[in-house]
């Protein structure tokens, strides 16, 4: 067995997604670890804060900041070789012919002496999968059909999607004389859009919290409290990344409420607009909602939904009349207008629009059969 220490520069930290993951590692090292959720979500802010220069990753995305906003690049690898760098303190090294270090031994210690069989990952990993977990087994579960929400619960909240539900769907709707809450060049991808990473201690989830006797130290994450749609309405574009042209290219997740000028987070701008029955919408460029599969990409704007031109879109009011890919006319306050594609690729998205989401759609579906 090799044993070696991480190179002293690096920030070492394990985002347990499985139990693969973290039996790469070494058991003769000296090893400081953060071991995260299990889900890839969780960045705390006592982590995030040492994290700003680069970072090696083991991920599937290679967006700036995909691991952690405050961190501009970053190189992706597998997880073995997430280690093997880390070992070696840099990326810049040939591993077919450079040292990744001395051992304890002080023994040469290569690559290959420290790359993992498939035999060694599958023994090790799992030689105990079938003997259960007490402490799981053990917990207590209320004897009921259905879920009873708790109220003061932060990360469990009763979301709003099925209030004055009915069983006709609500129909297509156009947007009339709606303001611009974003303006974003190309490229907005879900991270942006609905961030799973360490809650800011400014943002209006922060305060939410706070106002609910949470502690700072146990914000967590938006990826960790996504069952609480209270959070995540405020958590969408709290990316602190965010550069929106409203604001002349400031970075970071605020806008203008333009009937008042003020300069506002994004969810007190929209909430502006919301209690005033006006309607807004973003404006974006190419690939808006590329990156991972996130669903609260879309739930996330839903909620904070209800520029400085106002902007009309007009939509047909019968189902029957929209196809995929069909033009639509944008007409603004100031006479201009142009034509845009309505991104119904298919004739099931043209179905859940039609529905006013996938949720009430499955709902009503479910409920026919019955």
């Amino acid at each position: 067995m090799v044993s070696r220490n991480v190179f002293a520069g690096d920030t070492r930290r394990v985002f347990a997604g499985d139990l693969v993951h973290w039996t790469f590692l070494f058991y003769g090292g000296d090893w400081q670890l953060f071991f995260l959720n299990t889900t890839c979500f969780m960045v705390v802010i006592a982590i995030a804060s040492v994290i700003s220069l680069h970072q090696q990753f083991s991920g599937n995305r290679n967006f700036e900041g995909r691991a952690d906003p405050l961190t501009r690049a970053n190189y992706l690898a597998s997880p073995p070789l997430v280690v093997s760098y880390a070992l070696a303190g840099t990326v810049d090294i040939d591993f077919d012919k450079e040292l990744v270090g001395v051992g304890k031994d002080g023994k040469e210690v290569y690559f290959r002496d420290i790359w993992p069989s498939t035999e060694e990952i599958a023994e090790s990993t799992y030689k105990s999968i079938t003997e259960g977990n007490p402490m799981w087994n053990d917990l207590s579960v209320p004897e009921s059909k259905l879920y009873t929400w708790d109220k003061n619960s932060t990360y469990i909240h009763e979301p709003p999607y099925f209030q004055n539900m009915t069983m006709d769907p609500p129909g297509p709707h156009g947007v009339k004389d709606a303001y611009c809450l974003l303006n974003f060049g190309d490229s907005i991808t879900t991270d942006h859009i609905s961030p799973a990473k360490s809650i800011h201690k400014d943002s209006p989830a922060a305060k939410f919290l706070l106002d609910r006797g949470v502690d700072s130290k146990s914000f967590n994450s938006y990826g960790s409290r996504r069952g609480n749609d209270e959070i995540m309405a405020r958590g969408t574009f709290a990316y602190i990344r965010l550069v929106n042209k409203l604001l002349n290219g400031e970075v970071g997740p605020k806008t203008v409420h333009i009937p008042s000028g003020e300069k506002l987070s994004v969810f007190d701008a929209a909430s502006k607009y919301r209690a005033a029955g006006q309607d807004t919408i973003v404006l974006a460029g190419a690939e808006y909602g590329s990156g991972s599969s996130r669903d609260w990409a879309a739930k996330g704007p839903m909620l904070l939904l209800t520029g400085h031109e106002r902007y009309t879109i007009d939509l047909p009011s019968n189902i029957s009349e929209i196809r995929p890919g069909q033009d639509v006319k944008v007409t603004t306050d100031t006479g201009i207008s142009f034509t845009c594609t309505a991104r119904f690729d298919t004739q099931v998205e043209l179905e859940y629009f039609n529905h006013g989401g996938i949720l009430p759609y499955i709902i009503r579906q479910l409920a026919s059969k019955k």
